[in-house]
């Protein structure tokens, strides 16, 4: 089973991920920075204090229409003001999508507020917006395996990536969440752009219960982003002989940060 994780950057390089998607070969696709905008397609633009971006209306449909052979599943975590094309103003929704190959069985789905809950902004705020997590129980009937996969998009903080209080209960919202919907004889895959160093105390608390990260100091960021901290993304898996071959490739760049690559063996 293949499990890809990629922050999308709300689509902003779509054409190269349209072109991507359909050969990726993923059997679950987690996606972070995923946009829904109910009733609009095509582009909008999102602003903040910070930056000014592209992004597709609607990417959770976009991605649907690509993987039609997947079942989705998208969770907001907050929603706000972009300007479409034609200059009017839309309500757009800001989360998390989960794609799960129709082949496999989706067993069990679960998702909460690592920290936070929903907002609805008047203005898109550059810190302290609330952050989900993903879950998805996935059952491989070529193995009889079940996979819980789990996914989030990490907070963000403009003085960087490094450790705060804020993100040490972020990770002990993680490790709760972890506990309570692993079975014993499930594989665990907890993956996203976690907005951490590779030093962080995340790391530590996530392995005092069996998760071992694949990622460690390697680049996750690609050309379209130009700040010289190349970390944000991990993957860590709660049985590292399960997996056969993890990447993080460089090619082809369908967003400013690199797919995060996991093909898990049969068992």
């Amino acid at each position: 089973m293949r499990l890809i994780s990629l922050n999308a950057w709300g689509g902003a390089v779509f054409g190269e991920l349209e072109r991507w998607l359909p050969t990726c070969g993923a059997d679950v696709l987690c996606l972070q920075e995923v946009t829904r905008t109910p009733g609009v397609g095509g582009w909008t633009r999102f602003s903040d204090a910070e930056r000014e971006l592209p992004q597709r209306a609607n990417l959770f449909d976009d991605v649907r229409r690509l993987l039609p052979g997947h079942v989705a599943s998208f969770v907001a975590s907050d929603a706000g003001p972009v300007v479409a094309d034609d200059g009017t103003v839309h309500h757009q929704e800001f989360g998390l999508g989960v794609f799960v190959d129709a082949a496999l069985t989706v067993i069990a789905q679960h998702s909460v507020f690592v920290p936070g809950g929903f907002v609805d902004h008047d203005e898109w705020a550059i810190a302290d917006r609330p952050r989900t997590a993903q879950v998805v129980r996935v059952l491989d009937r070529r193995s009889d395996r079940v996979t819980v996969a789990v996914h989030l998009h990490g907070l963000r903080d403009p003085a960087g990536k490094h450790d705060t209080p804020a993100r040490r209960r972020q990770a002990e919202r993680l490790v709760d969440l972890v506990t309570e919907v692993r079975h014993d004889d499930d594989l665990v895959v907890v993956c996203g752009d976690l907005n951490l160093l590779p030093d962080s105390e995340t790391f530590d608390l996530l392995g005092e219960i069996g998760l071992t990260d694949l990622v460690g100091e390697a680049d996750t960021r690609t050309s379209r982003y130009t700040k010289p901290v190349r970390h944000a993304n991990y993957l860590l898996v709660s049985d590292p002989d399960a997996v056969d071959r993890f990447e993080v490739p460089a090619r082809p760049e369908v967003s400013d940060h690199r797919a995060l690559v996991v093909d898990l063996c049969r068992g």
